[in-house]
């Protein structure tokens, strides 16, 4: 054996110690540390509910854009195990962008009466948006997208119900394939799809529901929208100028919104005559009322087509997602396929096909089970999981003593809460008719439980006067889409998987987009379909 031969490795190694080697890795570590201590800095400032503990640090030297970013990509995780363990207190998780204290649910109705001028939810949507650079900012100033959905759309609900049906026809016989065998299908795009012309429909009216430029950009607006806030979040504020400069996601916003303005131009242009008209039937739309309703500012071309592009954030994507978790849970518990295509056969045979205002209110009320398994699969799968979230406006101390400041952002887990065993009895199992049941244990409960219902333990669609006010409606859409899949096609998981994945960022949770599903049409006394 060769004497020398070991420190020829010694040499190899030793050359990793010459000093213009270590040069970079020092650099590195003294600008880790300088960004660590610069941090650190700029979270001191952050408001927090006083004594509140912040959960989601490994060690006491783990620096916090680690902790920041594992909530990015873990936040589920992080807010289950700190809801556990501070159950009855607050504590405070780290985002990127903000400090969020989780407060215990006791003090939901205290807090969620309070007024927009104390506690106010629009100022964390606008954030969260990070809104100027999304063109969202005249969100803050103006809530007509509320007041459209409340004054309008709701208190005329089964109108518009069998109008967005009668629309999701037309787009069904395009945007929905019809295999007579087996075959895989992106569900999720399906859905998405129906769920935007249908929804375009309620707000812009024919022809424009049906124009393929007007379609995609509903269809991929959110998704630049949600890319572009979440890259910004991830960075302080004072280099957004630089970083919002460079994130491709804001250029396709621009574009798009550009390019809604020039689609409707027509209909704006002339509102003197014909939005001033009070129209009624299918062709009444959303733009229409807010036409009608919005102050100057408000019906100018460019703020109501950036308006219309951002309402394409609630009005598709999380109610296609509710519809989506549907099937993919069918799929898991097949058992339900036939319970609940039975009661809509017979619902249809009763009250004849869902055509007309007069008999909607009595068809979607009859689909209990379905009603019910919705709540049930949204339980399991809640869009978001910290909701409500409201900003301090001005210092508050609460009646017993807890003292949140100004600039303070809270919020509640929702979903863990949902989870309590005495909340939801044995939590870890699906069971479909647990809201079924609660509507039928006495009189007084008939009307309650019911998906999108709102209540001091079921938080998903928010809670007090900041609830999502369109919930009634995604609700009723949800149910006119499942109702027309389960009577026309048999589905089932592809081979070798069992259950569908969700992902998440930061608080938001999605069914994995790749997920697919096996569909074929159904044959019915010699008919397929």
């Amino acid at each position: 054996m060769d004497v020398d031969a070991p420190f020829v490795g010694f040499d190899h190694y030793k050359a990793f110690l010459k000093p213009p080697t270590l040069m970079p890795y020092t650099a590195a570590l003294f600008l880790f540390l300088f960004l660590h201590s610069f941090f650190n800095i700029l979270n001191r400032g952050r408001k927090k509910v006083s004594g509140a503990p912040v959960h989601g640090y490994r060690s006491p030297l783990e620096p916090t854009l680690l902790v920041q970013a594992r909530f990015a990509a873990d936040a589920p995780n992080i807010i289950r195990t700190g809801y556990q363990k501070f159950k009855n207190r607050p504590f405070v998780v780290r985002r990127y962008d903000a400090d969020i204290t989780i407060l215990p649910h006791k003090y939901v109705a205290e807090l969620c009466s309070a007024p927009a001028s104390k506690l106010s939810g629009v100022k964390v949507q606008v954030a969260n948006l990070v809104h100027r650079w999304t063109y969202s900012s005249f969100l803050e100033h103006s809530d007509l997208h509320f007041r459209v959905v409340e004054r309008k759309l709701i208190p005329e609900l089964h109108k518009y119900i069998c109008v967005a049906k009668k629309e999701m026809e037309h787009a069904w016989l395009s945007g929905v394939p019809s295999p007579r065998d087996w075959t895989e299908v992106d569900i999720q795009s399906v859905v998405r799809n129906l769920v935007s012309q249908m929804s375009s429909k309620i707000f812009v009216g024919f022809p424009l529901c049906r124009d393929p430029k007007w379609l995609d950009l509903a269809l991929t607006f959110p998704g630049d929208v949600n890319t572009t806030a979440f890259t910004l979040r991830a960075s302080p504020p004072w280099v957004h100028p630089i970083i919002a400069r460079l994130i491709p996601a804001r250029y396709r916003m621009k574009r798009k919104i550009d390019l809604a303005t020039n689609i409707i131009r027509p209909l704006v242009a002339k509102g003197g005559e014909k939005h001033r008209k009070s129209r009624h039937g299918e062709d009444d739309t959303l733009l229409d009322w807010m036409m009608n309703n919005g102050d100057e500012k408000e019906t100018c071309l460019g703020e109501m087509a950036t308006r219309l592009c951002l309402l394409t954030l609630a009005s598709t994507h999380t109610t296609s997602m509710t519809i989506s978790h549907a099937l993919f849970d069918l799929c898991v518990h097949p058992e339900w396929f036939e319970i609940l295509e039975d009661e809509v056969n017979n619902v249809a045979r009763d009250l004849g096909p869902l055509e007309t205002e007069g008999n909607a209110r009595e068809w979607l009320s009859r689909l209990e089970k379905m009603d019910s398994f919705l709540v049930e699969s949204q339980r399991l799968h809640p869009p978001i999981l910290l909701s409500p979230q409201r900003e301090a406006i001005v210092p508050l101390t609460l009646r017993d003593g807890t003292h949140i400041p100004k600039g303070c952002r809270v919020a509640w887990a929702a979903s863990s809460h949902l989870s309590e065993p005495h909340i939801t009895t044995n939590p870890e199992i699906f069971d479909p008719m647990r809201s079924y049941r609660k509507r039928y244990s006495s009189p007084n409960q008939r009307n309650k439980h019911l998906a999108g219902q709102t209540s001091k333990d079921n938080l998903v669609f928010g809670y007090g006067r900041l609830a999502c006010p369109g919930r009634a409606f995604a609700a009723a859409e949800a149910k006119v889409l499942l109702a027309k899949f389960l009577t026309e096609f048999h589905f089932k998981l592809p081979e070798g998987r069992k259950m569908l994945d969700c992902k998440s960022a930061d608080e938001i949770v999605f069914p994995d987009p790749d997920a697919k599903l096996m569909m074929r049409k159904k044959f019915h006394d010699g008919v397929w379909g």
